[in-house]
């Protein structure tokens, strides 16, 4: 019989794999890879902002998280260059962060719990904050998926067929911070961005339709997760890590499968 944390971190480890699965395939799609480490990394300003107002994490990261979709949504539409300030958010953040963290008195945080995710300790309260919030993303992925699709392949073909392709980026990032905020807790803010794009890059290959990438994601999500909670109780190696190199040994597999073929 498992102990109850072994399955309260699968559950939390499904959850985030349900949301970070289909919602990477945009962000492969749309080779925004550094966003989502921009958001991860500003989310530690998040947390020391939490700590300082007496907040919880969660509210504090996903406000961080939502500001920097909105700014550097709104900036890049009046023609900053986005790689720059992805680059200014995510050092500025995490550096503010940590200076933050360290000045407030009597503050005791797992910084390495922070950076590299501490699914183990996940409560019934994490449980339910991550679930909400994956349930919120693949609703949200699902009412603007034809959008969403449409903005991703061509913003003038977007223009052309009514929809537009601000509204659909804006609601893709709005999706990525709530993602950042939720899975804090479980791989961590150094690691979130790997759970968005291996996942997706390792199914790629064997997918025919952008629904089925989306769904493969999320299966070859929760198997990295569920292996890597295995291994790690088995090896006593830090979960979180543990997760991702399990995700990272499933893309490897993926592409000497492809080659052989």
């Amino acid at each position: 019989m498992l102990d109850d944390f072994l399955i309260r971190a699968a559950l939390a480890g499904l959850g985030v794999a349900l949301a970070a699965g289909p919602l990477g395939c945009f962000i492969v799609w749309r080779r925004m890879a550094y966003f989502g480490d921009a958001t991860a990394h500003a989310a530690l300003l998040g947390v020391a902002l939490a700590l300082a107002m007496s907040i919880s994490i969660f509210a504090g990261v996903l406000a961080v998280a939502l500001v920097l979709a909105v700014s550097v949504s709104a900036l890049s539409a009046r023609g900053a260059p986005v790689d720059t300030l992805l680059g200014v958010f995510a050092h500025g953040g995490l550096a503010v962060g940590l200076v933050v963290v360290s000045l407030l008195p009597g503050a005791r945080v797992d910084l390495m719990g922070l950076l590299l995710g501490d699914i183990l300790a996940v409560g019934k309260v994490d449980l339910a904050v991550i679930w909400s919030g994956a349930v919120i993303v693949v609703g949200l992925l699902a009412w603007r998926w034809s959008g969403l699709l449409i903005a991703t392949l061509n913003a003038d073909l977007a223009r052309a067929s009514g929809v537009d392709a601000r509204r659909e980026d804006l609601i893709l990032m709005l999706a990525l911070a709530l993602v950042v905020a939720v899975a804090l807790k479980v791989v961590g803010a150094l690691l979130i961005s790997a759970m968005l794009i291996v996942p997706a890059a390792t199914v790629r290959p064997f997918a025919r339709t952008p629904e089925a990438m989306a769904v493969l994601a999320a299966l070859c999500g929760a198997v990295a997760t569920m292996g890597g909670i295995a291994m790690s109780y088995q090896f006593d190696t830090p979960t979180g890590p543990t997760i991702v190199a399990t995700a990272t040994a499933l893309f490897v597999v993926s592409s000497v499968l492809m080659r052989r073929r």
